[in-house]
């Protein structure tokens, strides 16, 4: 693949599309893709370490009365704030960052198989075409989906743990990252890895088409206010915040259902206990738990989107500069 500068606008990351920084075209074009995704891979992971207890909560507040009408079970969690009160009195300080290794993982592998396929696109000229960016990201975000697929299997699990006086949804019980992977491995075989896939890859699709679609129109209609400096990073958060109302709206019901999908329980030939697939899930909670259910976290989910959109540009803006200086050393 040829070396080129990522169009603005253009760069997908962790279902977050991403403005290519604007000063360092130079260093753009002295960076190889194959660096240039190990970089855009670290600053999402690094990102991460920082959003990750919101992750924690929007799975606690999704999985809270599955299945059951409102009003009919305990509601340990009540919005974001009294949830992260919560989490760290019955885990601890620690319980915020539970799945977090899983977590990075997954953002590593998703991020990666990401923007190889998605430069290759540029390559090939499918980002120039009427609506081939949108269309890019959202085959870019279903590959990588597939990919990390395990990785966020294992995430969903991690981040459910919790005591029985609190807990939410099905309760895996794995002591480790590891020790999911193999007992997952060991009791529903390969495939068992990717259940929940088909939540995975929509959710993901969805999130990067209107990212994608909403996000450098928001970011310019911020500059134009001129609230901001031109070049302060506060112009491309808040246009981050801005577009991720858009994609909170969209992502949120796909979030549910692959939260859903992911940690229920299985019986001995590996199949959902609850739920047969997408469909069946979006109908039982729609007709169980009301159709607002499926914006259940929709809090969380909507605070994680913005920062962790410029955090991870500001992360990878440090990461070329550094390699930058060290390819002029």
């Amino acid at each position: 693949m040829s070396c080129q500068v990522v169009p603005v606008d253009s760069w997908a990351s962790g279902g977050h599309a991403m403005e290519a920084p604007r000063g360092h075209a130079a260093a753009m074009l002295s960076i190889s893709p194959s660096v240039d995704f190990v970089l855009g891979a670290t600053a999402c992971c690094m990102a991460c370490v920082f959003t990750n207890p919101l992750e924690v909560v929007k799975t606690r507040l999704q999985l809270q009365g599955e299945l059951r009408s409102r009003g009919t079970y305990p509601r340990h969690y009540r919005g974001v704030l009294h949830a992260m009160v919560a989490v760290s009195r019955a885990d601890g300080l620690r319980g915020l960052q539970k799945g977090l290794t899983a977590g990075l993982l997954y953002q590593g592998l998703m991020n990666g198989v990401r923007f190889c396929f998605y430069s290759h696109a540029e390559d090939i000229g499918l980002t120039q075409q009427p609506g081939g960016t949108i269309v890019a990201g959202a085959v870019a975000g279903a590959l990588g989906a597939f990919v990390g697929s395990p990785a966020y299997l294992v995430k969903t699990h991690l981040q459910a743990q919790t005591l029985a006086a609190i807990a939410v949804g099905h309760q895996h019980n794995h002591q480790s990252v590891s020790s999911a992977f193999e007992t997952i491995y060991k009791k529903q075989g390969l495939l068992g890895l990717w259940r929940g896939v088909n939540g995975a890859v929509p959710r993901v699709m969805v999130g990067s088409a209107v990212q994608l679609a909403t996000f450098a129109s928001a970011k310019e209609w911020v500059r134009k206010q001129k609230w901001f400096k031109e070049d302060s990073w506060m112009v491309a958060l808040a246009g981050g915040m801005i577009s991720s109302v858009a994609v909170a709206v969209a992502m949120t019901p796909f979030d549910v259902v692959c939260t859903r999908l992911y940690n229920q329980p299985v019986d001995e030939l590996g199949m959902g206990k609850h739920y047969r697939g997408f469909f069946d899930c979006v109908v039982q909670v729609t007709s169980k738990e009301g159709v607002l259910a499926l914006y259940k976290g929709l809090g969380p989910a909507y605070l994680r989107l913005g920062p962790h959109t410029i955090l991870s540009l500001l992360f990878w803006d440090e990461l070329r500069k550094f390699t930058y200086q060290l390819q002029g050393a």
